[in-house]
């Protein structure tokens, strides 16, 4: 279905947004959470109906980060804003409504089909007239059973045979990657609560590549472990992980730091190692969205290669 509101219009097939027939970028959850949104124009979504919409059951994020996240990432490309919105409402812990206008595109609509093909389409293709069908014939009820026991045999030594062959190798596992809780090696006991954030930020994007190609475990014990307390190992065999992510913020020549790791739990060794340096003192807006986003690009490069 297409729906048009404002300037705007939505394709919740694609999940693709345009802005006077021009795309407009949009991650995959935002995205699905305005599909929810225009379907329902005028209603409220509660906050547990976005959760169950946008997330898996057996996906461990934080819910109230994400979802503001999925929010504001979806205010942005409208051009909204909460404090005077046009598009997206928020009924503070209620949920959310989506106030603007929405027509829906008929031409999107699956066409029904005329009754007469319908009638036609019911008439199996072999039916003949009442007169021109050939009568039943009537099979002994011996010669019966001893079809069925012939064909029996056929499939018996058909099985046999299927099993005796090789087995064809079993389609490959989707890889799981472990996201450790980041520490914060400043000393600096403000940047603790930020440091243990940004591990829910990425689960929330690698999660959104999608659970049929990437298993994405934050919640596991051994992975809110201290870095010293977590050997790689265990890691491996608590999980079942085939990649470890974590992080340390420091601080080096007056300049602060978010150095990511990426580790292969197979032989233990750093597949991607990137860092990203801030000025001494900086308020570290959006790091977390920063490391979220190049970790992302990390995984798909070399997990999904």
């Amino acid at each position: 279905m297409k729906y048009r509101f404002g300037v705007f219009s939505f394709d919740d097939r694609t999940l693709a947004l345009t802005r006077s027939d021009r795309p407009v970028p949009l991650e995959p959850q935002p995205a699905r959470a305005l599909a929810l949104l225009v379907a329902r124009a005028g209603e409220l979504i509660t906050r547990d109906e976005l959760r169950a919409h946008l997330w898996d059951p057996a996906t461990h994020v934080d819910f109230d980060r994400g979802l503001a996240y999925c929010i504001g990432e979806l205010r942005a490309a409208l051009g909204d804003s909460a404090e005077n919105p046009r598009f997206v409402q928020t009924l503070p812990r209620r949920g959310f409504t989506f106030i603007a206008p929405v027509t829906r595109d008929p031409a999107t609509e699956p066409r029904e089909a005329p009754a007469a093909e319908r009638d036609a389409a019911a008439v199996p293709r072999d039916a003949t007239p009442e007169s021109a069908r050939a009568r039943p014939v009537v099979v002994k009820p011996w010669i019966a059973a001893a079809a069925i026991a012939g064909a029996a045999l056929i499939v018996g030594a058909a099985g046999a045979l299927m099993v005796a062959r090789d087995r064809p190798p079993a389609p490959p596992r989707r890889p799981i990657v472990a996201v450790a809780v980041f520490e914060n090696e400043t000393g600096d006991a403000q940047y603790d609560r930020l440091a243990a954030s940004i591990a829910d930020v990425i689960v929330e994007r690698l999660t959104a590549i999608g659970p049929s190609r990437l298993g994405v475990d934050g919640n596991a014990a051994i992975l809110r472990r201290p870095r010293g307390a977590r050997d790689w190992r265990a890691v491996a065999q608590d999980t079942g992980a085939a990649y470890l992510v974590f992080g340390l913020l420091q601080e080096r020549a007056d300049r602060l730091s978010l150095l990511m790791q990426l580790i292969r739990l197979d032989d233990g060794t750093h597949v991607w190692v990137q860092r990203i340096n801030r000025p001494s003192g900086d308020r570290l807006d959006m790091i977390d969205a920063d490391a979220a986003a190049q970790i992302e690009s990390a995984v798909r490069s070399t997990v999904l290669k």
